[in-house]
């Protein structure tokens, strides 16, 4: 499943992070990359609304996606 954002929603996920003080900076296990949390979140969706719309779909400035896990 995936939920189009707006500018505008990016920027509220942005502030949303930034309140959550285990997200705010470095993350625990960021791996090899060494971006702040928000950072790679950003490029993350920015890169899903990319690949949706190189697909054919409509294009967003950003695309939250999700996943199912079925138990």
């Amino acid at each position: 499943m995936s939920v189009p954002l707006s500018p505008q929603e990016v920027i509220r996920k942005r502030n949303a992070i930034f309140k959550h003080q285990s997200q705010k900076d470095r993350p625990v296990f960021p791996g090899d990359d060494a971006r702040e949390f928000w950072v790679r979140a950003e490029d993350r969706t920015r890169e899903t609304a990319k690949a949706y719309d190189k697909l054919g779909m409509a294009e967003y400035e950003a695309m939250e996606a999700f996943v199912r896990y079925l138990f």
